[in-house]
């Protein structure tokens, strides 16, 4: 079973989050990807779906999700269940970071409206 160290693993960001790939096939996981995120203080993130169940566990912070019309509020030690498909929005409007692991299965792909779907590079 590999061993990802936390300094080797691979750091990507975007004007919303920042991302830490830990399991992915690109090392070695066969089944799941999983990865670290930080949502920026501040942030209303695009609306989008993946074309796999997405599973968040908060670890600290927390984040307003909209979906299916609703919002609510996801905070440290709670788990968030994105069905595939569901379009959602994530938001965090506070002054501290939000941080979860996030975990899809190998070869989901986001869709997000507009434009091709993607998977992305700490799920690779």
């Amino acid at each position: 079973m590999p061993h990802i160290p936390a300094e080797t693993a691979p750091r990507f960001e975007n004007d919303h989050a920042s991302f830490v790939g830990l399991a992915a096939p690109s090392r070695g996981s066969a089944e799941n990807s999983a990865w670290r995120l930080t949502i920026k203080p501040g942030v209303d993130a695009p609306p989008h779906a993946l074309d796999r169940e997405e599973i968040f566990i908060a670890l600290s912070g927390s984040m307003n999700v909209t979906m299916d019309g609703e919002t609510f509020t996801v905070t440290a030690g709670d788990a968030l269940i994105v069905p595939a498909h569901q379009q959602f929005a994530m938001a965090n409007p506070s002054e501290e970071p939000f941080e979860a692991v996030v975990v899809l299965p190998v070869g989901g792909q986001g869709l997000i409206p507009g434009q091709p779907p993607v998977i992305a590079p700490w799920a690779r």
